[in-house]
């Protein structure tokens, strides 16, 4: 038995295939319309700035928000906001 028993049945597939690739391709298009991705040169005002791995299963982070830091424990059984940073370092005298 074969798949194709002509060329003629080969069209039908070659173009049902344009089809669904033009659809995802179109549907990239609109998702990148919306607000699913980020304009550019937009201001971000939430970043994660570094992460560091404590163990296993937990993770200190450094959160950026609007010009301030804070510091966030995540994976244990509950995460923890560690405190808010001060807004600039302290200098030694």
């Amino acid at each position: 038995m074969r798949m194709f028993d002509s060329p003629g049945s080969l069209l039908p597939a070659a173009l049902t295939l344009a089809a669904v690739i033009g659809l995802i391709w179109l549907a990239g298009r609109i998702v990148g319309w919306g607000r699913f991705t980020p304009r550019p040169g937009a201001a971000r005002r939430l970043s994660v700035q570094e992460v560091l791995a404590v163990d296993t299963r937990r993770r200190l982070l450094l959160v950026g928000c609007e010009g301030r830091r804070v510091l966030l424990m995540t994976g244990g059984a509950q995460d923890v906001v560690l405190g808010w940073l001060p807004d600039r370092p302290e200098t030694p005298p």
